[in-house]
């Protein structure tokens, strides 16, 4: 596949798989982070004492309703509104796509302090104008901090450089359907998003791990191979130990018997970025399908929506959306949005040239995914 994307030849099969395989991408994490949503902040005694001694196995109501999102949704959708926004900004000469995801990032900080849509702003595009984004759900100060001011963090100069919280991972599995992008690439992609709210290098480089896993995915590689290249390519770069660790625990883990909620608690240690990835590799490695991987993923005392939202990705990149729990689905908030996005990112990057260039475009294209 990665060879059909990098010149553009699609054949109507690899573009199905691909789409199938980012539809349930962006749909696994979705869902994931709703089901762990009731869960975040509970102790793995107090879920217990809640939902039984299984945990939570199926969905419940969290922010008055079942399949609620949290932030973590939010900032993935905007993720991917900013990668389709750098491709279409291309033609014009201009191809920064940190700027593109910022500049994302910021109209989603819009959504956590503006009552509703703002139709006056020609360049929000689509999916800035979706009411049901406009609501507060619980995100992290780092992400607000971050995104709060026009000042941009990079890798030189990050914002929130103690910050190690898993909440820049769990909105990075988009970088990892960039198929015709090298490993390397999609790994430095990420890490730019990250820095704009997470500055620790663990915080960081659990994002960029996330996303080459998910490539590895996308690509039709078996999730072990996927990890396997991540661990070659994260040596790279300073700071890496922790999250290459926390990637072998994983791996390590997964030989040790059945798997239980104390192996998830001892991977996932003080519920920073490295351990919420370690949880949710492991996760994807043993569990029997979809749902049951999703409930070792949330069943824990630590941040289970980023923990749901990371395993999601995974297990949904693996296998595509046809995999996912039908009944969940159906409950998942914003799921038209999810879908409609998840298909527009799938056709950009399939048959970019046939929408947008620099001689000829589709109005309507552009009217979603304004160039200004």
């Amino acid at each position: 596949m990665g060879t059909a994307a990098a010149t553009g030849v699609w054949g109507r099969a690899e573009q199905q798989d691909f789409r199938s395989r980012v539809r349930g991408t962006l749909l696994g994490a979705a869902v994931g982070d709703a089901f762990g949503a009731p869960l975040d902040g509970l102790s793995l005694d107090a879920i217990r004492t809640a939902h039984g001694t299984e945990g939570l196995t199926e969905p419940a109501p969290a922010y008055g309703r079942r399949g609620a999102v949290t932030a973590a949704t939010q900032l993935a959708l905007f993720t991917v509104d900013g990668l389709i926004r750098a491709q279409v900004r291309r033609d014009t000469g201009a191809w920064h796509p940190p700027t593109d995801l910022h500049r994302a990032y910021r109209r989603w900080a819009a959504t956590q302090s503006d009552w509703g849509p703002d139709e006056r702003r020609e360049e929000d595009g689509w999916l800035a104008r979706e009411e049901w984004l406009y609501s507060r759900r619980d995100p992290s100060r780092a992400c607000l901090l971050g995104l709060g001011n026009a000042v941009m963090g990079t890798l030189e100069r990050p914002k929130n450089p103690e910050e190690r919280g898993p909440e820049a991972a769990a909105r990075s599995a988009p970088f990892g359907l960039l198929v015709g992008w090298e490993p390397q690439l999609v790994l430095q992609l990420a890490v730019e998003g990250a820095v704009q709210t997470h500055g620790h290098p663990t915080a960081y480089l659990a994002a960029g791990a996330h996303a080459v896993i998910v490539h590895g995915l996308a690509r039709g590689e078996s999730l072990d191979g996927a990890i396997q290249r991540t661990l070659a390519l994260l040596a790279a770069h300073p700071g890496h130990p922790p999250v290459a660790d926390a990637l072998r625990h994983a791996l390590g883990a997964v030989r040790q018997g059945m798997p239980t909620a104390a192996r998830a608690e001892e991977l996932l240690g003080d519920g920073t970025a490295e351990g919420a990835l370690a949880v949710a590799v492991y996760c994807a490695l043993v569990g029997e399908d979809i749902r049951h991987g999703l409930r070792l993923a949330v069943n824990h005392g630590g941040p289970s929506s980023a923990t749901g939202a990371l395993c999601g990705a995974l297990l949904g990149a693996l296998h595509g959306e046809t995999a996912l729990p039908p009944g969940w689905l159906t409950e998942l908030e914003g799921r038209p949005t999810v879908l409609e996005l998840a298909d527009d990112f799938a056709m950009e990057m399939t048959q970019g040239p046939a929408l947008h260039g620099p001689a000829v475009s589709a109005p309507g294209w552009l009217a979603r995914y304004p160039r200004g």
